[in-house]
């Protein structure tokens, strides 16, 4: 069995290359990351897992695919949860759940159809830092597959850029 993220997913790649961007900037800071996945079922946590010294600085994820795991294990209101709300909630409760100083949720739809009235490639990204949340949308475009690996890529590059302190000039591009 191979422990390497789901290989039908088109990441870039230099992305393990971020992710060790990612593993030096957290433990030059003494950050704790941590994750909460939805439709990309773990493999952002996957991808860290991997990462030089993951085990010093990766406290691990959290994957709530069904909304009932969102509602009752991370506290997400009643309501969507493809939305600003939920994945602000996700990424708070993850953070307060795994001890973490920086933590990444995600939610979103990748299709085909729509959920939740959102158009699939809908994507909400949450970032707590130091207690301090961060959303933002973005809308991928493509098959689920490529939705999912963008999301994946997106996650991971918010996460380094957050870890080095937002200097977005150090990342790959």
């Amino acid at each position: 069995m191979s422990t390497d993220p789901q290989p039908a997913l088109p990441t870039e790649r230099g992305l393990d290359d971020v992710c060790e961007q990612l593993a030096t900037a957290a433990t030059r800071r003494g950050l704790t990351v941590a994750t909460a996945e939805s439709l990309t079922s773990g493999n952002i946590a996957a991808h860290l897992g991997k990462a030089p010294d993951a085990g010093s600085w990766f406290s691990g994820g959290i994957v709530a695919y069904s909304p009932a795991v969102k509602h009752s294990v991370l506290h997400v209101p009643d309501g969507p949860v493809v939305c600003e709300d939920a994945v602000r909630v996700m990424a708070h409760s993850t953070a307060t759940l795994m001890g973490a100083t920086l933590t990444l949720a995600v939610t979103g739809e990748a299709g085909p159809e729509p959920q939740e009235d959102q158009e699939p490639g809908t994507v909400w990204f949450g970032v707590v830092d130091h207690g301090v949340a961060e959303t933002e949308k973005q809308v991928f475009s493509g098959e689920p597959e490529d939705i999912l690996a963008a999301t994946v890529e997106h996650a991971i590059k918010l996460l380094a850029r957050h870890a080095a302190g937002g200097d977005h000039t150090r990342l790959a591009s």
